[in-house]
């Protein structure tokens, strides 16, 4: 109840004390009841004003509490397909061309046959692609260790695979990431390291994870034959943009006909 509203209510007994001053009573008891109802109407009002503004914020709540379930949802439907192609890529693909490879060694041990030979190195160099797609799709290297270590046993399989020797470095101390965080570092690392088998011929590769408190950075580098400016935007290359984006991440590639290439992805704390 506002001052004007008070001031209004107690006019009409004022103006009665000096022309009704019998009517002055009855003048006052209308203004205590005006009053109280009025100051009754204000406090309703009030409460009511607070329970909307309540309820705004109880349905904002439950409606980010919404889009997060579905987002989790549709993550955990993500994994699940993924893990389900990893499998059916492992039973498959990936048990055909050991077989193939298998049958063909049994058949000519020393591959003397430059076509069985070159059969054998087909199937195996398949063989690879579908190990590759396996851990990619997979998110198991990470259940069973850290980041770092994941990253570890990527390079050992990338040397023992190709023969290149893969080195891996740690700068500060490594924390515990988000989930999706880690996936898109060992993603990038695995197809920073595809893309040198397939494409550098390298002798050598480096694989830097570096922790400090503006976030995590990784590194991939070789020794290989690099490439031209205008072939940035294939090798997976897109594919690695797109995951790097998803977690706020930057992604850059320095790369020269001179020999080498950089990857770097860069996420933020």
């Amino acid at each position: 109840m506002t001052a004007i509203e008070v001031i209004a209510n107690l006019v009409t007994p004022a103006v009665n004390l000096v022309e009704e001053p019998h009517a002055v009573p009855a003048d006052l008891l209308i203004a205590v009841i005006t009053g109280t109802a009025s100051i009754w109407v204000s406090f309703w009002i009030m409460r009511v004003i607070r329970q909307n503004v309540e309820r705004g914020l109880l349905i904002g709540e439950l409606e980010a509490s919404r889009a997060e379930v579905a987002r989790l949802s549709h993550d955990a439907g993500i994994s699940a397909e993924r893990a389900r192609l990893a499998s059916e890529i492992h039973d498959t693909l990936a048990q055909g061309f050991t077989s193939i490879v298998t049958l063909l060694q049994a058949y000519d041990p020393e591959l003397r046959d430059e076509r069985l030979a070159l059969a054998v190195r087909t199937a195996k160099e398949n063989l690879a692609e579908a190990r590759a797609l396996v851990a990619a799709l997979s998110p198991v290297a990470l259940a069973s260790g850290s980041l770092p270590d994941a990253v570890r046993r990527r390079a050992a399989y990338f040397s023992e695979e190709t023969g290149v020797t893969a080195t891996v470095q740690v700068i500060g101390a490594p924390r515990e990431l988000p989930t999706p965080v880690e996936v898109v570092l060992l993603r990038a690392a695995q197809e920073a390291l595809t893309n040198v088998r397939r494409h550098a011929h390298a002798t050598e590769a480096q694989v830097v994870l570096a922790y400090d408190d503006r976030g995590v950075r990784l590194v991939v580098r070789d020794d290989g034959r690099g490439f031209a400016s205008d072939g940035l935007d294939g090798f997976g290359l897109a594919g690695m943009r797109s995951r790097a984006e998803q977690v706020r991440g930057t992604l850059t590639i320095h790369g020269g006909p001179a020999g080498g290439t950089v990857v770097e992805l860069e996420v933020p704390a």
